[in-house]
């Protein structure tokens, strides 16, 4: 383990040397995890356990997830189980269907539980916002989360290069006296790269905010912000989207991501320097009050209430189809569906 320290406060960093997948495969040995669900996380994080030599099975109802999962090679009756089967047979069981779908099962999940078990998630939603969602776990189980910091389709590609993704655990409830090591041993049986401890309450509350923010919600908006601006000002679809997008994600982010944006701001034109060093204090200034509007909404449940109404809706479906059609509909993306087949690596 790592002890780090950030203007004063120190963290304790838990690395994949401190648990090697042998140890990690001792510390389960008498466990089967059962994973529920085959979305990108229950996807991703299966295949990497099974590709390490866990004991693993999946929990799916037949359909469209139940026929992905026999063509990556899961077999029915052997690792491939409906998921009332898969629930009562794991000792882990890895509750990895959406929000909603937790919701809809959890009252089979909770009669699926046996003493001593670990009920593990890869988000606290359920757990934190339990007041909407009902998901309250009987006492005499752990309560563990392992929360990758990426979508399961890069939990899996990272694992597949040979490299890790960091990710967040916390233990909600610790039953059995075990459920530190059963969440560790887990996260790196998943493919984890480095470990940070948080808390349930923390890891959604940073999450939804995240989503919300500058992960998706503030990215396509200050994307769109600048690409209709330049547009209105006679700038071409594909000048204003190579400004806007194309350089941003192909050039600057990675170098952000690998060198930090010090780096970034030293290596630039002076005149790209002097014109960022001066806008991002304003942009700061604009944005905050919004970031922090957004956060308290998610600290009160008011954006965990309307997740909730909006996906239980009976025409949820339909109408986050023709949302997202109209994201697709936008000049912008229309743009990049063009411009992105022209990257030297797709000619």
């Amino acid at each position: 383990m790592k002890e780090i320290e950030i203007n004063g406060i120190k963290e304790t960093i838990v690395e994949r040397s401190d648990y090697p997948i042998e140890k990690c495969k001792e510390n389960l040995k008498d466990e089967v995890t059962a994973i529920l669900g085959y979305g990108p996380q229950g996807r991703g994080q299966s295949l990497n356990m099974r590709d390490q030599g866990f004991k693993v099975i999946l929990g799916l109802r037949k359909g469209r997830s139940w026929e992905k999962a026999l063509e990556d090679g899961w077999v029915e009756g052997k690792t491939l189980f409906e998921t009332e089967d898969a629930a009562n047979q794991g000792t882990i069981l890895q509750y990895l269907l959406s929000d909603a779908g937790q919701i809809s099962a959890w009252p089979m999940v909770k009669s699926s539980l046996n003493e001593g078990d670990a009920l593990y998630f890869s988000h606290g939603f359920g757990i934190v916002f339990h007041k909407d969602t009902g998901i309250v776990p009987p006492d005499n189980v752990d309560v563990i989360l392992v929360a990758p910091k990426g979508s399961g389709l890069t939990v899996r590609t990272h694992f597949q290069a040979g490299r890790g993704i960091n990710a967040s655990f916390a233990i909600n409830q610790d039953f059995t006296g075990r459920a530190r090591y059963r969440c560790i041993s887990t996260a790196f049986a998943i493919g984890s790269g480095h470990l940070f401890e948080t808390t349930f309450e923390n890891e959604v509350h940073s999450d939804l905010t995240g989503e919300r923010c500058v992960l998706m919600g503030l990215l396509q908006g200050a994307f769109l912000a600048q690409y209709e601006v330049l547009r209105e000002h006679g700038h071409s679809p594909s000048e204003a989207y190579n400004e806007t997008i194309e350089e941003a994600l192909q050039s600057l982010y990675p170098l952000v991501s690998e060198k930090g944006m010090d780096w970034m701001y030293a290596n630039c034109s002076t005149t790209a320097q002097r014109g960022a060093l001066d806008w991002a204090p304003k942009f700061r200034n604009v944005i905050k009050p919004l970031i922090e509007e957004c956060y308290q909404g998610v600290l009160n449940g008011n954006e965990a209430k309307i997740a909730i109404d909006s996906n239980s809706s009976e025409d949820y479906r339909e109408k986050l189809e023709k949302e997202l059609k109209d994201v697709s509909n936008q000049e912008m993306w229309q743009a990049g569906k063009v411009l992105r087949n022209l990257r030297p690596e797709n000619l």
